[in-house]
């Protein structure tokens, strides 16, 4: 297939409709392994995107509450430009026609979510913001004559010639797909399926950057997954989101006794999500169940209020209206990614990568809630203005057949990211798990890709000797002198995990 013409977006999330929509009517090529709406984490998000529209709000107030979540990791820069665009953001979503929540005046709703300092998350069908902002997206994004979509067709691998982006690998009804192009943008969303626990879907393990580190391309804060503190206690994967704009409208963290153990934390269970998740995580640890109670903050408006998350614990036998809410922390947002300038562009020439797939320093050491959906909207943007304006790139030759196609699994990565490089990770857990890693990455085709994100991870989590924001570790709990980001390509990754193989005979 010829599409040396036209920009091919891998992933039909918000990130990649955000740029497909924005290059129109440049003739863009949307690759998505699902049909659109069923499988992105964008459908999943419950609060909503961090806007400064409010009238006691400002961009100096929403960049404050940014740069303090990152714990010193942000890019200011990169930060300061997303952020400011986020009113014209809001603007262009309710012109595509995102039903956002308003009040008999007409005015948006804005709601509350752990450290932000005002009130700034637009919301839309109450906690089913990410599904409404999506169905709008998608349907405009349908009636865009200059989009072409591959729905249930899978990349697998980058074509590089002459360090370029020359062709992608496919999967398409089971039979290899070879795709000419020039530029490619991935905005294939995090990395929860790589864990026991995880808000995303299943298929969310990090494909996307699995693509870009087998092309040469660098990482960055790799180390840093965010743990939701409030996922509903169940056994389903993924674990249905407990938003955290219910403990904004004042539920409570309280044990099996009805001990609300953070009531002496700063910012109780509004503390940075790192904290919360920490704190929810050594509950359990110490064999404790833990609840979030909104029986009396929220009480018989809960359905009003929270209709999605009514409906999840409904379906486990829990009213959230007269009875806790059983949660524990689970893998949510992915702020390390593949490395790229605030235009979105990677390391390799012709490739570019937007959303959760992508590092643009906005998140630092942890994401401020809400801040996600704003940057997959707002970096689609600038993504699609440097694609546009690329210089026309000479067409390329493909070298070569496309390689056999091998089904990817994560499932056999779980327990080891889990076990060490969950919540609270050490040297030598961390140590075993990247052995482990390297030897399943060579071992069993099927897990390779998973387990090679799984072993940047880990080696990144290694490197990084202190903790900060979602990165924790129990042998270095103290920060670091000076805060430092981490850069890293899979073979770095792979020379460094080297050293740990002979370990795992012992």
């Amino acid at each position: 297939m010829d599409a040396t013409g036209a920009c091919i977006i891998i992933g039909g999330g918000l990130a990649g409709l955000s740029a497909a929509l924005a290059l129109a009517p440049a003739p863009v090529i949307l690759v998505s392994k699902a049909r659109l709406g069923t499988e992105a984490s964008s459908v999943l998000a419950q609060g909503g995107v961090a806007a400064s529209v409010g009238p006691d709000d400002d961009l100096a107030l929403h960049l404050a509450d940014t740069l303090k979540a990152g714990d010193g990791l942000c890019d200011a820069v990169a930060a300061k430009a997303i952020l400011a665009a986020a009113p014209a953001a809001i603007e262009n979503l309710v012109k595509l026609g995102a039903p956002f929540d308003r009040d008999a005046e007409g005015r948006l709703m804005l709601g509350l979510e752990a450290a932000h300092s005002r009130r700034r998350i637009v919301h839309a069908g109450g906690d089913g913001s990410g599904r409404e902002i999506m169905r709008a997206m998608i349907a405009r994004a349908r009636n865009t004559p200059s989009i072409t979509f591959l729905e249930g067709v899978e990349a697998h691998r980058l074509i590089i010639e002459d360090g370029a982006v020359a062709g992608l690998v496919a999967e398409a009804e089971g039979e290899p797909l070879l795709i000419a192009c020039n530029h490619v943008v991935i905005a294939t969303g995090g990395v929860g399926g790589l864990y026991l626990h995880g808000t995303n879907p299943a298929g969310s393990f990090g494909s996307g950057l699995a693509l870009a580190a087998r092309a040469g391309a660098e990482m960055a804060d790799l180390e840093f997954v965010q743990f939701h503190p409030t996922a509903l206690d169940s056994d389903d994967f993924p674990l249905k989101l407990i938003s955290e704009t219910v403990r904004g409208e004042g539920a409570i963290l309280v044990d099996e006794r009805g001990h609300r153990f953070m009531a002496q934390t700063p910012g109780k269970e509004l503390a940075p999500r790192d904290i919360v998740a920490r704190a929810v995580f050594a509950q359990l640890a110490a064999g404790h169940r833990v609840f979030l109670d909104a029986r009396e903050a929220v009480g018989s408006h809960f359905a009003e209020k929270f209709p999605a998350i009514t409906g999840f614990c409904h379906a486990v036998g829990i009213d959230p209206a007269t009875q806790p809410i059983p949660i524990r922390p689970a893998a949510h947002y992915h702020m390390g990614g593949i490395k790229v300038d605030l235009a979105g562009r990677s390391s390799i020439e012709g490739l570019w990568a937007c959303g959760e797939a992508a590092c643009t320093g906005l998140h630092g050491a942890n994401r401020l809630a809400s801040n996600s959906l704003l940057e997959a909207i707002v970096c689609g943007g600038f993504v699609a203005e440097s694609v546009a304006a690329a210089s026309p790139t000479r067409r390329r030759k493909l070298s070569g057949e496309a390689a056999q196609i091998v089904p990817q699994n994560p499932a056999p990565v779980r327990k080891i990211m889990s076990r060490a490089v969950g919540v609270l990770r050490e040297r030598d857990g961390l140590r075993q798990a990247a052995g482990a890693l390297l030897a399943l990455s060579r071992t069993d085709a099927t897990a390779s890709d998973a387990a090679s994100v799984g072993l940047m991870i880990a080696v990144a989590a290694l490197k990084r000797q202190e903790s900060r924001g979602a990165h924790a570790r129990t042998d270095y709990p103290g920060l670091a002198a000076a805060p430092r980001r981490t850069t890293l390509r899979l073979d770095e990754a792979v020379r460094a995990a080297e050293e740990f193989l002979p370990e795992m005979a012992d």
